[in-house]
């Protein structure tokens, strides 16, 4: 008879569940400035101190440090808190607009917006994301007009989507943004091949996969690693660790055995760990990681840190899998705050200038609002609701074959 145990299965729990005071003393934030800036054709194996170490530009106390903090200029801070402050707002609006019945659900970016802001204004026109749920800030920061997002919110007879996408899956080409699926994982080896099609055609465009850690877990997400590592395409390979997926915390993805951004290193691909509540760390590794991908040396991965602090969607309630004081806990703060102190604290934004980048943002999103409602929905009238259901879906038929259609009566 032998004596071997029964066997048992290794199920990661959270440092916290509902009732219990939230718990983040295993969130290693470094020192701010501690991380030097390499050099951009950095190997993989080089790169493991960055994948475990966190990069930070700014202090609690809104002060800025380190190589990183000398490629963010005062206007792309200016732009970045402009972009930050209008997504916020924005989500603020559609949030009510949901609780009132205008929408069937909305997915907010609240504490995450300094990762969409930061990286996009990194980019140029005709460069290309494959973004995830909270990536509105992409748009923002490019002036995509707000009344255009809120028509396909609402599905009205402005929907530039016409009604063929849910809510918040914005879809925009020419600003380099496409569709969201709601299989999030899929965007991932996308992204890798459109950026192996712009190699491939010599082109000089690069692009941006996006995904949760949650989504991590999925088979697509191996097979983009895979052949990014093996083709080494101009793509941009963003984590965003928010702590949680739609109810499980991010150790049910592998959080807790390893970093996300050193899972990369296996594929022979370059990680960065970067602080996604800090909107010059952002800015500064999506720089680094853009120059690189532009000098034809590769992907990088990269994983921000980050936390979010409202619902996974509105049809989430996180009160339910995890403490109530979670968000007030987050040792890295809020995106916007920060940004708010350190410009003050650097003599490029005053208290009233913050106010009227608020207030603005608050009549702007009203003012669209408005607009949005004031337009029919395609189901209003008769026979509306079959409006678009054939338009723009099937190919002209050619003239020889429609007379032949006609002929036998079709």
């Amino acid at each position: 008879m032998d004596d071997y145990a029964p066997l048992s299965l290794t199920v990661p729990e959270p440092s916290g569940r509902p009732g219990e005071d939230a718990d983040f003393s295993h969130v290693d934030i470094g020192e701010a400035g501690k991380m030097p800036r390499p050099s951009i054709d950095l190997g993989a194996e080089e790169s493991r101190p960055f994948t475990t170490g966190l990069i930070r530009v700014l202090d609690m106390d809104g002060k800025a440090h380190g190589a990183w903090a000398e490629t963010v200029t005062p206007e792309a801070k200016r732009k970045g808190l402009e972009t930050m402050i209008r997504a916020r707002a924005f989500d603020s609006r559609m949030m009510k607009a949901q609780r009132q019945g205008k929408t069937s659900f909305y997915i907010q970016c609240l504490g995450e917006e300094a990762i969409a802001a930061g990286h996009q204004l990194a980019l140029r026109k005709g460069d290309m994301n494959f973004p995830s749920y909270r990536q509105v800030g992409i748009l923002l920061s490019q002036d995509y007009p707000v009344r255009l997002l809120m028509n396909q919110i609402y599905s009205n007879e402005g929907d530039p989507l016409k009604g063929r996408q849910l809510p918040i899956m914005y879809s925009s080409k020419e600003h380099g943004f496409f569709t969201i699926s709601g299989n999030l994982a899929t965007q991932w080896p996308q992204a890798v091949g459109w950026a192996m099609a712009s190699a491939i055609k010599g082109d000089t465009k690069i692009c941006a996969a996006w995904i949760g850690d949650g989504a991590t877990a999925e088979g697509d997400w191996h097979t983009g690693m895979v052949f990014a590592g093996v083709y080494k395409p101009p793509v941009i390979l963003n984590i965003v660790n928010n702590q949680w997926a739609i109810s499980s915390f991010q150790g049910i993805a592998g959080g807790l055995g390893a970093t996300f951004a050193s899972r990369g290193l296996g594929y022979g691909i370059p990680g960065l760990r970067v602080d996604g509540n800090d909107f010059l760390a952002v800015h500064a590794a999506a720089q680094w990681a853009a120059e690189r991908a532009r000098r034809n040396l590769g992907p990088v991965l990269i994983e921000y840190l980050s936390y979010r602090k409202g619902a996974h969607s509105t049809s989430d309630d996180p009160s339910a899998y995890r403490p109530k004081d979670e968000a007030e806990k987050w040792p890295l703060g809020d995106p916007i705050d920060r940004l708010k102190q350190h410009m003050i604290v650097a003599g490029e934004l005053t208290e009233a200038e913050f106010d009227d980048l608020s207030g603005n943002a608050e009549t702007e999103m009203r003012e669209a609002e408005q607009e949005a409602e004031a337009i029919g929905l395609v189901s209003e009238g008769n026979g509306a609701s079959t409006k678009h259901m054939f338009t723009d879906v099937y190919a002209e038929m050619p003239g020889r074959l429609k007379e032949q259609r006609q002929k036998a009566g079709f």
